[in-house]
């Protein structure tokens, strides 16, 4: 006998939905037939995809940082092993961990799944790329002709536009808003290869705002750590005004688009709300813990330089000693 799913017969008007929509790994395409089973922690491994290009742009991110590592090691110099374990692990790992395993495949499925992604793609793996310092490292091991392209590229006046804090910021606080509340998301979740340009702006966004407020490479135009601290504390708030403001609405994001999947196991608005409260909830975390590591920054800045002036103190002393003696 004809087996007929009865997911397919509640959601007539979902194959018109799926077209032009060719996810990473057809992930994205499976989520718009309701074949995607339950979203649980086994989906999570099962429903994992790594034929996209991201997986090659992830491997090749980790063999470059990794070569240019071991370079220096050869050489007899040495390079931090918490840099490294913070690129690849949380920086490039972050990424691999909400778009190749199942995570990605229930991405275009349910927003809260998709809000756990807008985390991480934008204000966890940027935090960790930046410690990484890839940056220093390529200008301590590339050849001198690609190294000064670099450095051109770094104080570039577009690097400096971009790179100043204020910019960064505004970047960062506007793009949720220009996303989630206009027909943008909507044409996200029907083409795939926007889709998949809104997770690599997400990183760069990310990239944009953290790396002159935590990273550790030389960047034009760096603020003084009170002023870091000041402009990432005014950015708690912006999280918490942007997930009230999703668990509140009375409109679907994305219109009906999650209702025509006709999903018997999860409920649109109740997957909404939970999206607001990720956001919100994950947004104050990771924020003030940030706010944490720029004051520990700070001290330690503020120790070094005590250090250093106390050196050329002593180097004073020292010239005015000889040359009292030889006087």
């Amino acid at each position: 006998m004809l087996h007929v799913d009865p997911i397919f017969l509640a959601a007539p008007a979902a194959p018109q939905l799926t077209a032009g929509l060719p996810g990473p790994g057809g992930a994205s395409v499976l989520a718009a037939e309701g074949a995607l089973p339950p979203f649980s922690v086994t989906s999570v491994v099962t429903e994992a995809r790594l034929d996209n290009w991201l997986a090659v742009v992830l491997v090749l991110a980790a063999g470059l940082y990794l070569y240019g590592v071991n370079r220096l090691r050869v050489r007899g110099d040495r390079w931090p092993v918490a840099r490294t374990v913070f690129f690849l692990g949380p920086g490039l790992g972050g990424i691999a961990s909400v778009t190749l395993t199942g995570l990605g495949a229930y991405d275009t499925t349910l927003l809260s799944v998709h809000m756990v992604q807008h985390m991480v793609l934008s204000m966890v793996s940027p935090i960790f790329l930046a410690l990484g310092a890839p940056v220093t490292l390529a200008l301590r091991t590339l050849p001198t002709s690609p190294r000064k392209r670099l450095l051109a590229v770094v104080h570039s006046r577009i690097a400096r536009i971009y790179s100043f804090p204020l910019v960064a910021f505004a970047i960062f606080v506007v793009n949720p808003f220009a996303l989630y509340f206009t027909d943008l998301y909507r044409y996200t979740l029907e083409h795939g290869w926007a889709h998949e340009l809104v997770h690599a702006h997400f990183i760069m966004t990310g990239c944009v705002f953290f790396w002159p407020l935590l990273g550790l490479d030389p960047l034009p135009g760096r603020w003084p750590h009170p002023a870091r601290a000041l402009l990432m504390l005014l950015s708690v708030p912006f999280h918490t005004v942007l997930g009230l403001t999703i668990m509140q609405s009375s409109t679907l994001f994305g219109g009906d688009w999650y209702p025509s999947l006709g999903l018997s196991w999860a409920d649109p608005r109740e997957d909404q709300v939970l999206a607001g409260g990720i956001l919100w909830a994950g947004g104050e975390f990771v924020s003030v813990t940030m706010l944490a590591v720029l004051v520990v920054q700070w001290m330690r800045h503020a120790e070094r330089e005590a250090r250093r002036v106390d050196r050329e103190l002593d180097r004073q002393e020292a010239r005015q000693r000889a040359t009292e003696a030889t006087g």
